[in-house]
Order: structure tokens, then C-alpha cells, then sequence
């Protein structure tokens, strides 16, 4: 398909003149749909604020990922107490202790926490009975407490880190999708504005020949030949065609701002430079290639696969806490007591005072109804979410069809409104020669003209009904992202 948008009868090069300088592009560069399309994923809000989600989207997963770090404790105290001592006769017992402790603990992939403490404290009292004044104690401890059932093993326990990459991955589907959102609406923005301008480009030729014709049956009325009708008949076609041009300059201005609102923040009085549509015959689609493309690039299809991943994380996680608690726990220790803080550090691995423990706990709601009536809600909810699988997954199968058909349709359009072009350019040349020659009336020129008007126009428009077909089925198969060599972050 030739690169122009239509054909001019070399009749009509002397109408294009007359137009001058009024139907010339902005003075501006020339504007390609790649550099909009490279400005709207630069510029454009809706991506903006979209990208947000992602950034949440992984900084959940850090928080998530953050539940196995090391966790550091440090506990200090001082106190002071002034008492009498019962059973003695002892007066105004004094005692001051400092206590410090410092620990860190460790969460396990199989639900274990760890632990590691040790503390070192100091007595001081007036109490001359006291063997040791002041007394420093140490003591350090390892403890481990395992759930058995509930909470117990790391497909329970990493069940959040598994979520929160699947939200990512989520994230990064919902941002590709509004990235080939943004580049089908630039595409049918930038190709509107194209028709806009190339329309009024049409309604200036008509208003150029009738201006023309207007003028010759003044001429003609002089001579003789035409009457006051012809006159006023080519008056009103002037008429009629300076209204056109002003709707067709109002829809320009609409279009540009449609066009920035996309590509801009708050550029609505930039100049745009001339437009064009692709010179190249877009291809006639494949259907099974393209709905093989569109089950394997389709945002939300993919989305939705990951949300059933979640769903299925969150149906785990509802069977575990569908357990009774059941932990099992041990600890081990040793502790010192001596005259100085390095005397009490120093006798701890060999020590005599030590310490150890074992415990088992169970823990059981009455009838368990609550985590019953979850597992049950996660259950349906997994359900849902495949069924809305198999949904999009048929509506994706009736878009591209509709898609594929599309562009056929438009494809074949495209071609007959050239057709008619070219026959309405023929039918005015005729027309406006039998004119001069005195066999025709001002009447039927101006009707010609009409349908000539309309064929350009109805041919522009099933160029731009084309592309905007083109595009509908490239956001389907998600072809854009590497027709335009863009790359979204995973």
C-alpha cells in the first residue's frame, strides 16, 4: 500500500496551491509513533503511578524475607531497695542490683526458633551476713522451641515468601499489561490525529474548489452564461465547505490534546510536528499464531495463573492453622556466681551450676469451627480464581478472533475506499469538464465534489480503522512490547 494517504488528479495540484501556507504542517520536526510512544513510557501518568505497585510489590516481598533475619535483644536495669530483713534484727537492709542481658534469636524454615541469651548481674547490700558483696552472677542459655503440627515444616513457614514472589510476578504482569495499554491508546491517538489532519487537509481542497467554482460562475454570470441561481448555489457550497473546515480544525485541536495528554504532563500549547501513517502493508494475521502469542504474552492471563499460585499458598497455610498447636521445647544452661565480673565470665563453661528443660504443649480450639469455616473460605477461593481462569482464557479466545477478523476486514476495506477514490476523482474530473464545456450546472459539480469530499474521507478513515486494528491485536498478543523494543522489569 503506497505511503500516501490518497492520490491527487493532477486537476486539483492548482487547488492545492491556492490553500498556501494555512494547510502547512506545524513548524515543527516531524513526529514518529516511535518517539510518541518512547515519550508516553517516559511521561505518562497512568504508568507512573502503576509503577508504585511493583515497587510495593517487592518491598513486600523484603518484609516478607525479613521474618527468618536474626532478631537482637538487649535488656538493661538498676535497681535500689531498703528494707528490714524479717526474722533478723537487721535494720535498713540495703540492696542495688544492675542487670543486663543481651540475646538474638533465629527463626527456622521448619518453624523453629532458636535462642541464644546469656546475662550478667551485680548485688551489692549492706548485709554483713552475705558471703559474697558484691556478688556478680553470669549465666548463659540455649533454647529451641519446634512446632510438630501447626506451623511445622517450610512449605508453611516460607508460604508468605512464596506469596510475596508471586505478587511480584503479579505486579510485573499488571505493569506490562498497562504498558501495552498505553502504547495501543498512543498508537489510536497518534493515527486519529493523522485523519484529523489529513481531513482538513480535504475540507481546505474543497473549500479551495469551491472558491474556484464560485468565482467562475461569477465570471460566467457576466458573460452571460450562468444565472443568478448557479451564483448563489456556489456561494452556498463555499459556505457549506468554510464550516467543514472549521469542524474539521476544531477535531485537529481535540486530537493533538488527546495525543499529549498521553505522551506529556501539562504540554497541551506544545506544537506538534507532522504526522504520517506506516508506509508498510500491515500483514494478514494468522489466528492460531496469534492466539498462541496471546496465551503466552497476555497480561492478565499470566496474572491470573499467578493469582491461582497464591491462592494456593493461602489454601496450605489454611490446612496447617486447620492443626492443633503442638511445640516441643528444650533448653540448656549454665550460670555462675562469683567476686568479680571476669571471675563469673570465666567459670561458665565449667562451671557447676547449670540448668536444662523439656516441655511439650498442646493447644486446641473447642470444635476448631473458625479455622474450619478458613479452610473452607480458601478452598472456594482457589475454586473462583480457576474458574475466572478458564473465563478470560475463553474471552481471550473471542478477542483475538475478533481481532484476526478485524484487520481482514480492514485490510479489504483499505482497498476498496481506494478504489472509490479513485473513481469519485474520475467522476469529478468529468463532471467539472463538461462544466466548462457548458453541458453540466453548478449543481452537479458541487455534488461531485460532495462525493470526492467523501471518498477521501472514508478512505482515510479505513486506513486509520486499520492501524487502530493492527494495534487492538498486537496489545492481545502483547507483540508491541517487542515491536517497539521496550523491556518491562520482571
Amino acid at each position: 500500500m503506497s505511503s500516501q494517504v490518497f492520490r491527487l488528479p493532477l486537476l486539483l495540484v492548482a487547488a492545492l496551491a491556492a490553500i498556501g501556507s494555512a494547510s502547512a504542517a506545524p513548524a515543527a520536526p516531524a513526529l514518529t509513533l516511535e518517539e510518541c510512544i518512547a515519550r508516553a513510557l517516559d511521561q505518562n501518568f497512568t504508568l507512573r503511578i502503576q509503577s508504585f505497585d511493583a515497587a510495593n510489590a517487592r518491598e513486600t516481598l523484603t518484609a516478607s524475607e525479613a521474618g527468618f533475619d536474626p532478631t537482637l535483644t538487649l535488656r538493661t536495669s538498676r535497681s535500689f531497695s531498703q528494707a528490714d530483713v524479717a526474722a533478723t534484727t537487721l535494720t535498713g537492709t540495703r540492696s542495688e542490683l544492675s542487670d543486663t542481658r543481651l540475646g538474638v534469636s533465629q527463626r527456622l524454615t521448619t518453624g523453629a526458633t532458636v535462642s541464644l541469651s546469656g546475662s550478667l548481674n551485680r548485688n551489692e547490700t549492706n548485709n554483713t551476713f552475705s558471703t559474697l558483696n558484691p556478688a556478680y552472677n553470669a549465666d548463659v542459655s540455649l533454647s529451641i522451641s519446634q512446632p510438630l503440627l501447626r506451623n511445622a515444616g517450610p512449605a508453611a513457614n516460607k508460604a508468605a515468601i512464596n506469596r510475596a514472589e508471586l505478587g511480584v510476578t503479579r505486579a510485573g504482569h499488571d505493569f506490562r499489561a498497562q504498558v501495552l495499554t498505553v502504547v495501543r491508546n498512543t498508537e489510536a491517538a497518534y493515527y486519529n490525529l493523522v485523519f484529523a489532519r489529513e481531513q482538513l487537509k480535504v475540507r481546505r481542497m474543497s473549500l479551495a474548489l469551491a472558491e474556484r467554482l464560485f468565482e467562475e460562475n461569477k465570471t460566467r454570470k457576466n458573460t452571460g452564461v450562468a444565472t443568478d441561481l448557479d451564483v448563489l448555489q456556489a456561494e452556498v457550497g463555499v459556505a457549506n465547505a468554510r464550516r467543514s473546515v472549521l469542524e474539521a480544525e476544531k477535531v485537529v485541536r481535540d486530537r493533538q490534546d488527546d495525543l499529549l495528554a498521553l505522551i506529556g504532563r501539562f504540554e497541551f500549547d506544545t506544537v506538534l510536528g507532522e504526522v504520517s501513517l506506516p508506509s508498510d502493508r500491515p500483514a494478514v494475521p494468522d489466528f492460531a499464531a496469534s492466539y498462541g502469542l496471546a496465551r503466552e504474552n497476555q497480561p492478565e492471563y499470566r496474572s491470573a495463573q499467578a493469582a491461582i499460585g497464591q491462592l494456593e499458598l493461602d489454601l496450605i497455610t489454611a490446612r496447617n492453622a486447620h492443626r492443633p498447636s503442638l511445640d516441643l521445647g528444650g533448653a540448656v544452661g549454665h550460670n555462675t556466681r562469683d567476686r568479680s565480673t571476669g571471675r563469673a565470665l570465666n567459670r561458665l563453661p565449667d562451671g557447676d551450676g547449670y540448668n536444662w528443660q523439656v516441655d511439650l504443649s498442646l493447644s486446641m480450639p473447642w470444635g476448631m469451627r473458625g479455622d474450619k469455616a478458613r479452610l473452607r473460605i480458601a478452598q472456594n477461593n482457589l475454586e473462583r480464581e480457576q474458574a475466572r481462569l478458564q473465563q478470560i482464557e475463553q474471552n481471550l479466545l473471542a478477542q483475538v478472533r475478533a481481532a484476526v477478523r478485524a484487520v481482514e476486514t480492514n485490510l479489504e476495506s483499505a482497498d476498496i475506499s481506494a478504489k472509490a477514490t479513485e473513481l469519485s476523482v474520475r467522476q469529478y474530473e468529468l463532471e467539472k469538464a463538461r462544466f466548462d464545456a457548458g453541458l453540466s450546472t453548478s449543481r452537479l459539480v458541487l455534488e461531485a465534489q460532495d462525493a470526492l469530499e467523501r471518498a477521501r474521507v472514508s478512505e482515510l478513515q479505513a486506513l486509520v480503522n486499520l492501524r487502530t486494528a493492527v494495534a487492538d491485536l498486537r496489545r492481545l498478543e502483547g507483540s508491541s512490547l517487542a515491536r517497539y523494543n521496550i523491556r518491562t522489569d520482571e
